[in-house]
């Protein structure tokens, strides 16, 4: 995808074509799906940040021996949920990469969808750094903290 002269509004519809047009389709095989997309905030939250809300379906693909999803898909899809949050940062879409991803997995999960909250927590002109908390949809129990790091292109 191009990168685009941002528009007016870039909402959670371009952020759903953007996950549709720019990942390897290994990352869309995962059905994952924007439910929420903050880029401005709502109110009067003094510690808003934007960011996103994305599903990860269940599926018996995903697991390792043992029934429980295995922390290499939890790891793709808190990667992806932070470019998504990345998207609503920026107000649109910029190309980055990925420099630093840290995983903190808490519990298992199994036999569940599994929800992503990723934040960006500081933009600046060439890095982004957030952090991502993965809930067990079941439950809403957290599963694993994520923070990162991109290089914005």
């Amino acid at each position: 995808m191009q990168q685009q002269p941002q528009a007016a509004e870039f909402g959670i519809a371009e952020a759903r074509q953007v996950l549709a047009e720019v990942f390897a389709p290994w990352v869309m095989d995962l059905n994952l799906s924007i439910e929420r997309f903050d880029f401005a905030p709502s109110g009067d939250a003094a510690d808003w940040q934007p960011g996103a809300i994305l599903r990860l379906p269940f599926s018996e693909r995903l697991c390792r021996n043992g029934g429980t999803v295995s922390g290499q898909a939890l790891m793709a899809f808190a990667d992806t949920a932070m470019v998504i949050a990345n998207l609503a940062a920026n107000r649109g879409y910029r190309a980055m990469t990925t420099v630093d991803q840290t995983t903190h997995f808490m519990r298992a999960v199994s036999a569940s969808d599994v929800l992503a909250d990723a934040r960006v927590v500081r933009l600046g002109r060439t890095m982004s750094f957030g952090r991502v908390t993965l809930l067990a949809a079941a439950d809403n129990k957290p599963v694993a903290m994520v923070s990162s790091a991109f290089a914005m292109l």
